[in-house]
């Protein structure tokens, strides 16, 4: 008998956790991506722009690419950019502060702009 309870408890518990999870992805506006993509205005060469390589990292000789998950709304504001794998030495920051300033044309689904995720990498290398 007390087996069955534990048992009853713990899938309780488990589907708990299901539903949660499932209720959080359902809440999220932000669509992993769209007919149209979102495009940074002028280019991607107007990020680069936007980033200057951090000294600490040209000391260090650090090198490579930082991979950012960037979320764009429907007007192609950046609301919000997060670091998926990053090199440090500073290139980090400078990656997430320049895609920051970039305006973007708004992703589209069936003609209309919506709000998208865009995973974006962004490559420091020293000349």
């Amino acid at each position: 008998m007390k087996k069955n309870i534990l048992l009853i408890i713990l899938f309780a518990a488990f589907t708990t956790i299901l539903l949660s999870n499932n209720a959080n992805a359902q809440q999220d506006p932000y669509l992993p991506f769209a007919q149209v993509m979102p495009q940074p205005v002028g280019g991607i060469a107007s990020i680069y722009k936007r980033i200057e390589y951090p000294e600490m990292a040209k000391k260090a000789g650090v090198e490579g690419k930082v991979y950012l998950l960037v979320y764009i709304d429907e007007n192609g504001k950046v609301n919000d950019v997060k670091v998926l794998k990053g090199i440090g030495g500073g290139c980090d920051e400078a990656a997430v502060n320049g895609v920051k300033e970039v305006k973007f044309i708004p992703g589209k689904q069936n003609g209309v702009p919506v709000k998208v995720k865009l995973s974006l990498p962004v490559t420091f290398k020293l000349n």
